[in-house]
């Protein structure tokens, strides 16, 4: 039986990060036993996974909510539970670095931040606590002997999404938009064009960035991304892929109040509850494996023989791929049969997709 525990005021207070105080941002989900750390095989003497959000928090529908999935897998398989941190806003690098700080501290292991922003507290946090795991999802500059960087291929997932979008497009015109105009979201963007040249060079790609920087808001305001969507569509453009976090909820609704194809990232938007009454318009979505990432990480650790070093998800192992749960994207059998081959063609070697 799980229960939910606290850590206390004065922790909360130390820490300036509220971990799970009310109207702070804060969630906890604990382990049934506080020696909940002992595994079947002895191996495991921790408190279960202490997880972190990325800008957008959980119910983002997208990246983070990915990232609880595979905390949910490893809590039902192994039954040690653990934490999940909501971010504040306008928070520092040295609030991550107390939040790291204190989940290390308090026993869970492993600790991962959702997040490339999470790349300095990391390194840093690591140093201090070297019995434990620490996991950083979408960097791969770490580099400690107890710290996986679990990193993706998400050029591949996005040219795929490029190959469908050129497909189904009607008007030869589609659109992208990235949360924030960093490298990371440049992978997404430059695969997504490859993917949609390669199956027809003459067509139209809008494409635009929602913010210079993750503080103003790219991955955490819908409306930014309605209001992209909107201009994008009243240029023409008849499918949009987006890989704006939270944002990209703004680009699904406006999408489907428009009636034109969006395409998701991440998790398989067309799945998500809260995007479920704009799931006909959403035609696939560029998965990345976020969850099997925490899971193997969290795995890994249960078992004393964590993961270290950088741990990349291609389409080749699973990492990242194309969601096809739209029974409308399975009956258009020409754009299907286009992903599938490109798929095939990037596993063989055949095509090797820019990051830029």
């Amino acid at each position: 039986m799980s229960r939910r525990t606290r850590f206390s005021q004065a922790v909360v207070a130390v820490a300036v990060i509220a971990l799970t105080a009310v109207g702070c941002g804060g969630s906890s989900k604990d382990a049934g036993s506080d020696d909940a750390s002992s595994s079947a095989s002895g191996k495991y003497s921790g408190k279960g996974i202490g997880l972190a959000y990325d800008i957008g928090g959980k119910g983002d529908q997208s990246f983070n909510d990915a990232a609880y999935a595979g905390f949910e897998k490893a809590d039902k398989e192994f039954g040690f539970g653990g934490t999940d941190i909501e971010p504040q806003d306008g928070e520092s690098d040295a609030d991550k670095v107390q939040r790291l700080e204190q989940l290390a501290k308090a026993g869970y292991n492993p600790v991962i931040g959702v997040g490339y922003i999470y790349a300095t507290a990391v390194k840093e946090v690591a140093t201090k606590y070297p019995n434990v795991t620490f996991g950083i999802i979408d960097d791969e500059t770490v580099k400690a002997t107890n710290v996986a960087d679990m990193v993706f291929s998400e050029e591949q997932a996005s040219y795929l999404a490029g190959v469908a979008a050129a497909k189904a497009t009607k008007k030869k015109h589609v659109g992208f938009i990235g949360g924030v105009d960093i490298p990371l979201i440049h992978k997404f963007g430059a695969g997504f064009e490859q993917g949609v040249k390669s199956v027809d060079p003459s067509i139209t790609i809008e494409s635009q960035y929602l913010t210079e920087t993750p503080q103003e808001g790219g991955f955490s305001s819908p409306d930014k991304g309605k209001e992209a969507a909107s201009g994008q569509i009243e240029k023409g453009a008849d499918v949009i892929y987006h890989a704006a976090g939270l944002s990209g909820q703004g680009v699904i609704s406006e999408a489907a109040a428009k009636k034109v194809w969006a395409i998701g990232v991440d998790s398989d938007q067309y799945s998500q509850s809260a995007l479920a009454k704009y799931k006909d318009y959403i035609l696939g979505s560029a998965l990345k494996n976020v969850g099997g990432a925490v899971y193997d990480l969290a795995k890994s650790v249960y078992e004393g023989k964590p993961l270290s070093g950088v741990q990349r998800g291609t389409l080749k192992t699973g990492g990242v791929g194309f969601a096809d749960s739209n029974p409308k994207y399975k009956a258009m059998t020409d754009v299907v049969a286009a992903v599938d081959a490109a798929k095939q063609e990037i596993i063989d070697g055949k095509v090797t997709v820019k990051t830029s």
